[in-house]
Formats: structure tokens, C-alpha cells, sequence
């Protein structure tokens, strides 16, 4: 059940605090400024509160399901993570139209990657749900700002380094993708070398150079070397 200082939280309804009679019509301009927002939740409960708590925000505007698709944030709310709240975080991922905000009650460590992987932009806890922070949170998503409670952004760099230590370091791997091998071309081709100097510097063969420079193009879908180089460097990869 929804927290109840969702639903009664005294900013939401009282007039003088930036509420909004539900029903209430906005002036064009402002109204197009308002961020749409789908709400869903499995038991009815939880969806009439998170309703009637953003509702009469004047910075959101509630769209049904039916216009769903129009929105620009989802908020999910469940209390804990099970299949189908993931096969709709990953619904809303692959449609690519909305930022999602999810609204829960407890998570596991392995639920914390999962909610990541599954597109999540946005956490709230559900007994921190207020009208107002859920509304900012919403901001927050709506602008491409993610947002995660300190607890479980400190678990998930823990999830992240035992994944580190156990799985990819001892392939030889990163969280990038790039082997260390891969990173020492792509670094050395940044800085002007050509296949010769770089095998020289490294003491690769040449043909090991391109095949470590081919690889790396097939594998992110690039054109050439020097849009590999480009990309690495666009997305902080070396």
C-alpha cells in the first residue's frame, strides 16, 4: 500500500501551495509547459494515490494509459521487483519515448543491477514518496538527470567492483568493453602513431595491431580507424 504521506502529503491538495484543483484548466502556453507523466502500479491502491498526490501538481500533467505513449516520464510503482514490474521497465526502455522513475519498497543487491540494466533513470524509496519529492524527481528524469538514494548508489559500486574482480579482470576485460590490449591501441592511435610505430611501441606485429584495431570497429559498428578513435574518445573510453 502506498505510503500514506503520499497521498495525504499537505502540498499536494492545500490551496496557497503551488497545487492545483484536479479538473482545473491551465492557460495554452502553460499547459505545454507541464511535463506528461503515465503512472502505473499493480494494485489500484497505489495508482489512485500516486494519482491524486501529482495530480494537482502544476509542474506535471497526469496522461491515462491510452496516451501513455505521449509521455515523457513513467513512474512504476511496486513494492518489490519481480517479473512483471522488469518486463514493464524494459517496455518502457525499448519504446524509448519516456524516462522512467521507479517507486519502490525494498531491493536486493542483484535487484539493483537489474533496475539499471532495465533503463531505470530514477529511484524513490516509497516511504520517502511525497508529493513534492516525487514531483522533483520527476523534474529531475524529465531533464535526463538521473537520480539514486545514496544506499543504493553505494550498493551498486559495490555490485559493480565484485563484478569487476570476479568476472572481467580475470578475462582481461573492463567495464568499458576494451580489453587493456584494445585500450593501448585505440591510446596510441589517438595520439597520431600509425599501425608500424604503434606494433613497434608495443611490441605487437603489425597485423595483430590491425586486427585489435578491426575488431574494435565491428564490435561498436564504426567505419574506419579513425572514427573508432573519435568514438573512444566521445565516450570516455580512453
Amino acid at each position: 500500500m502506498l505510503d500514506e504521506r503520499v497521498s495525504q502529503a499537505p502540498d499536494a491538495t492545500l490551496p496557497g501551495n503551488g497545487g492545483l484543483d484536479e479538473g482545473a484548466s491551465l492557460p495554452d502556453g502553460l499547459d505545454r509547459a507541464r511535463i506528461p507523466v503515465h503512472v502505473w502500479a499493480r494494485d489500484p491502491i497505489s495508482l489512485a494515490g500516486l494519482t491524486s498526490a501529482l495530480v494537482c501538481r502544476p509542474e506535471l500533467k497526469i496522461v491515462d494509459a491510452d496516451r501513455g505513449a505521449q509521455a515523457r516520464v513513467a513512474l512504476i510503482a511496486a513494492d518489490t521487483l519481480d517479473e512483471s514490474v522488469l518486463a514493464m521497465l524494459r517496455s518502457m526502455r525499448a519504446q524509448g519515448r519516456a524516462r522512467t522513475v521507479l517507486v519502490i519498497s525494498e531491493l536486493t543487491d542483484d535487484d539493483v543491477l537489474a533496475v539499471v540494466d532495465a533503463g531505470v533513470s530514477a529511484l524513490v524509496w516509497r516511504w520517502e514518496a511525497t508529493a513534492t519529492w516525487l514531483s522533483q524527481v520527476v523534474v529531475k528524469a524529465a531533464a535526463g538527470q538521473p537520480a539514486l538514494p545514496d544506499d543504493v548508489l553505494s550498493r551498486l559500486l559495490r555490485q559493480i567492483g565484485r563484478l569487476n574482480r570476479q568476472v572481467l579482470s580475470p578475462r582481461g576485460l573492463t567495464l568499458n568493453g576494451l580489453s587493456a590490449r584494445e585500450i593501448d591501441v585505440l591510446r596510441l592511435a589517438a595520439e597520431g602513431l600509425d599501425t608500424e610505430e604503434i606494433a613497434h611501441r608495443l611490441a605487437y606485429s603489425a597485423r595483430t595491431v590491425t586486427n585489435v584495431l578491426h575488431d574494435i570497429t565491428c564490435r561498436f559498428q564504426l567505419r574506419n580507424r579513425t572514427h573508432a578513435v573519435a568514438y573512444a574518445i566521445r565516450e570516455g573510453l580512453i
